[in-house]
């Protein structure tokens, strides 16, 4: 297991991710069913990080990835994410730099939950009977119980649009800390010229990073 929840790069670890019972107290006005559809997605991804986490080290990293990523892409709209972390600045690209971006960060974030989940040390997960809103967004409180140690509190903003549903938009430590805040904190040097590419080479080398040399984007 990794010993930070959050450094260079915003990577969150498996300390960072919480969630599988569904509960059945609904606050802050949505109602049972929204609430109950908004879980689903969560539901997903930490029974797909638990299959990672079975799979374990022994198991190539390419194909840890290639199992969690489709799960990823339905789960999380890593379009919204993208361009909230970049801000006012995504505007200001152009089609085939977007394209490029996405395509890294994509990777990047699938590498990420790939590296940090990466064995079972019995952690369990549980979803929280509350939910919260925030606008039209829905709040969906979990933890993580680890094998010794104090539980972590991990919420995930959920907003519903487009075909795909509900989908994650931001992930919440200790119900406060925002991924998306982070990695806009972070992204913003790297974008402080105007020029794309250096937030682009340095998602690149992280993937290439995680993944010990086994991925290694063109």
């Amino acid at each position: 297991m990794r010993s930070s929840i959050m450094h260079s790069g915003t990577l969150l670890n498996r300390r960072s991710l919480a969630g599988i019972a569904a509960g059945m107290v609904v606050w802050g006005g949505q109602s049972y069913g929204q609430a109950t559809e908004a879980r689903q997605p969560v539901a997903e991804l930490h029974d797909a990080l638990e299959t990672a986490m079975h799979m374990g080290r022994g198991v190539p990293f390419q194909q840890r990835f290639d199992r969690l990523a489709p799960v990823i892409d339905k789960v999380f709209n890593l379009d919204a994410i993208l361009q909230t972390s970049v801000g006012l600045r995504w505007a200001s690209l152009d089609d085939t730099a977007r394209r490029n971006l996405s395509t890294v960060f994509r990777a990047f974030t699938v590498a990420s939950y790939t590296a940090n989940f990466d064995n079972d040390g019995g952690e369990k997960f549980e979803i929280l009977p509350q939910t919260s809103s925030s606008g039209a967004d829905v709040i969906i409180e979990t933890k993580l119980i680890a094998t010794n140690g104090e539980p972590i509190r991990i919420d995930y903003v959920m907003r519903n649009g487009g075909p795909g549903g509900w989908r994650i938009v931001d992930v919440l430590l200790d119900g406060s800390i925002s991924r998306v805040a982070v990695q806009r904190s972070d992204f913003r040097s790297l974008l402080a010229s105007g020029d794309p590419n250096p937030l682009i080479d340095s998602l690149r080398r992280k993937v290439t990073d995680l993944s010990g040399g086994a991925i290694r984007l063109s």
